[in-house]
């Protein structure tokens, strides 16, 4: 589906879905909107500005459209999809193109019938011995109706390899999958050789004996970009590393000047203090009538500056809370709107703790301490595009950034100091590319995690960020907020409801309502480690990352109230990991109908993870009606627990696909905040098992099938029609 949404940042809405004999079903569908303020989302299809007058009266968002791709059950015929109704204006949704695949029954075949979706030479890559080995992404399908009754035989259930040949590329690792049900997909990354190859690439299929089950050709070859100029064309070509995709869990830190009134009314962000100080300046402000109360009319916000010691910072023991918390990675702030950064802006302007107080490079000393000692853990940094009032963004300013120097709080006619600030032409060219370009270069950031947008340079400063990366061996990427070619979007104190295939990573406070921290906040308000793990494994099922705050204080303590909620999660993690680090969404669903159950997959292993705690002798789960489990007899199930891997459970799946998993009540008692199920498959290893005829069944047949023009008139024809189509030999097993 080809789609945009016309409302808010994103947007949640139902199709119903309406089966032979009277039965339906609803598909749950997030997706996000043609625009988001200000230039933040970027879409399969992207237009360019409208305007490029940057002004606050002016709309110069540019619009996106965006692709997602859905799991249909089918073991009933689907007779009609009903589309949305939306009367709101606020949630309306645009639906440009709809195809569907269906599911086949080849009547010679009794086996699964694979079809290679897609094969995307990526710009990701591994360093296979002393080369930089292309990731090439293949999608297959198994694209037989869901039927447990049936699926055995119409099941993938040994080890299958996947490898890509063609003119200068030839497969270094080949892909590897265990498992694959009626109606589901896998995608596989394919390690290959790509020596300048050209033309089209064909992708083979083996079975666990070696031998060819299919080939599918045709697959255009792109090579591994070395060198990246500026040019949006070429950069939004770029995607998320493979490390990043297989984190899955970061930490984000809000600390600076606003750190020393640690203050925000309910529902606000404290780190927003120097702004609602200014607007509005009168008693209608809460954080106005705070300053006067506790500071009196004559502190400015930048009189706090000498109040920011840092004294009791330490980044060792910042790395080792993130590291014990079970992050993979971190990104600091380095400089958020109030435009006081951590690290050296250089020539480019003195507003810094660098050459202000506490006179120290904190962004060095965390980033040289995590390449030193803690290898693993990848560093990002936070970069405000804006400054709420550095007189140099005025040229620029819009909305809650207008630039220009502030006027005093309570006597308007007085204008406040903007301290550290140094004599340049221009803010963009002066400021924010330097900037940007010094914690790529200079700090070696491998997140360039922006905020706001707006006017900017980040076309050229990519080039040379993804230019460094390369040069020095490793990988990078960057957000949807430096205004220009994301690898990945962040919604904000929200998560999807539902799937999405392209990357992106939800963030959020410890806190319910700031990063920076609030003083207002109860301890037992902050996130509790039932909440981190649960969100982590739903935004995780549905194919994002989770990046959650701490704000330490002005002296640099991370509070015990984040701290030790931060380490109950990360032993969760320690034992139940396996169900979250590296793991992939499940095409068929993400969770149970009824929200109990998350569900995740790995090559070798498929996860059931229970949000509420198990009763009884028994547990029942259940996908939904027409969701086939890939569970199959001789699977292992055990409780991820402190204790280990738990015993075998005896289970069983009756013939409507509900399973139930017998319990230990010994071993779910020792579980906390979630309970992570994890199906070990048994599958043959060596010798050809009832799959090896799928030699007969020649998969470059069912791809050239699946990807013919398509005309679908929903809910009205009886029967779905592909023009050449080779409809004896393929017949579809339901109308439409």
């Amino acid at each position: 589906m080809v789609y945009a949404g016309d409302g808010s940042s994103t947007f949640g809405t139902n199709f119903t879905l309406n089966y032979k004999g009277g039965s339906s079903d609803i598909l749950q569908f997030t997706g996000m909107n043609w625009f988001q303020f200000p230039s933040m989302n970027w879409g399969t299809i992207r237009t360019a500005y409208h305007h490029t007058n940057y002004t606050s009266l002016v709309n110069w968002n540019v619009t996106s459209l965006f692709q997602s791709s859905i799991s249909v059950p089918s073991n009933v015929p689907l007779q009609s999809i009903t589309l949305p109704v939306t009367t709101d204006s606020t949630s309306r949704m645009h639906i440009f193109a709809l195809s569907i695949t269906p599911s086949i029954v080849p009547p010679a075949v009794s086996g699964p019938a694979l079809s290679v979706q897609s094969a995307q030479f990526s710009t990701r890559w591994e360093t296979v011995g002393s080369q930089s080995a292309q990731a090439v992404a293949v999608t297959l399908v198994n694209l037989l109706p869901a039927s447990y009754a049936n699926v055995v035989n119409a099941t993938v259930n040994e080890q299958y390899t996947i490898e890509v040949s063609g003119d200068g590329v030839e497969t270094v690792t080949p892909g590897v999958f265990y498992r694959l049900v009626p109606s589901d997909q896998v995608i596989t990354d394919v390690l290959v050789a790509n020596n300048g190859g050209t033309g089209n690439a064909t992708v083979t299929i083996k079975n666990a004996a070696g031998d060819v089950a299919g080939t599918s050709e045709g697959w255009p070859i792109v090579p591994l970009r070395s060198s990246w100029t500026a040019d949006a064309s070429v950069l939004s070509t770029h995607e998320t590393p493979t490390w990043w995709r297989q984190a899955k869990f970061g930490i984000f830190t809000h600390w600076g000047v606003y750190s020393v009134p640690a203050y925000g009314p309910p529902s606000s962000y404290a780190e927003w203090y120097d702004w609602y100080l200014h607007n509005p300046n009168n008693s209608d402000s809460p954080t106005w009538v705070h300053h006067k109360e506790v500071y009196g009319p004559d502190v400015v916000y930048d009189d706090f500056i000498a109040n920011f010691t840092a004294t009791l910072f330490n980044a060792s023991a910042w790395l080792d809370l993130f590291t014990n918390a079970g992050a993979k990675y971190f990104v600091q702030v380095t400089k958020h709107h109030d435009g006081y950064a951590l690290f050296d802006t250089q020539n480019t302007s003195h507003r810094s703790s660098v050459y202000l107080n506490p006179y120290h490079d904190f962004l060095k000393e965390l980033m040289d301490t995590a390449k030193s000692d803690y290898p693993d853990l990848h560093r990002g940094t936070y970069f405000s595009m804006p400054e709420w009032f550095n007189p140099y963004y005025a040229k620029y300013g819009f909305g809650e950034w207008p630039g220009g120097l502030a006027h005093n709080a309570y006597n308007w006619s007085e204008i406040e100091p903007y301290t550290g600030l140094l004599n340049v032409s221009d803010f963009l060219e002066d400021i924010q590319y330097p900037q940007m370009l010094s914690l790529a270069l200079d700090y070696d950031t491998e997140i360039m995690w922006c905020d706001i947008g707006g006017p900017n340079m980040t076309i050229d400063f990519a080039a040379q960020f993804y230019n460094h990366a390369w040069e020095n061996g490793y990988q990078v990427t960057m957000n949807d907020r430096c205004g220009n070619v994301p690898d990945f979007s962040t919604p904000e104190y929200a998560v999807f409801g539902s799937i999405q295939t392209r990357s992106w990573e939800t963030n959020e406070g410890m806190d319910p309502f700031s990063y920076g921290i609030n003083n207002q906040t109860t301890p037992d308000e902050y996130k509790n480690g039932t909440t981190i793990i649960q969100t982590l494994v739903d935004v995780v099922s549905k194919n994002g990352n989770y990046l959650l705050d701490v704000g330490p204080t002005a002296e640099g303590v991370i509070i015990p109230a984040m701290a030790d909620n931060l380490l109950d999660a990360g032993r969760w993690l320690s034992y139940a990991g396996d169900c979250v680090y590296d793991t992939q969404y499940w095409y068929q669903a993400q969770q149970s109908p009824d929200g109990t159950f998350r569900f995740l997959t790995t090559p070798t292993t498929f996860c059931i993870v229970a949000f509420t705690k198990p009763t009884g002798a028994n547990l029942t789960v259940d996908a939904g009606p027409g969701v086939v489990l890939p569970v199959l007899e001789g699977d292992t199930v055990r409780l991820l627990g402190p204790g280990g891997n738990g015993t075998a459970l005896k289970w069983s799946v009756d013939d409507n696909g509900v399973m139930s998993i017998e319990l230990n009540e010994d071993e779910v008692d020792a579980v906390d905040y979630a309970w992570a199920f994890q199906v070990e498959y048994a599958y043959a290893s060596s010798a050809p098992s009832a799959n090896a005829h799928l030699a007969s069944l020649p998969i470059s047949m069912l791809n050239s099938y699946t990807t013919l023009p398509q005309t679908v008139s929903v809910g009205y024809s009886e029967t779905l029609g592909y023009s050449g189509a080779p409809q004896t030999a393929y017949p579809t097993s339901s109308t439409l």
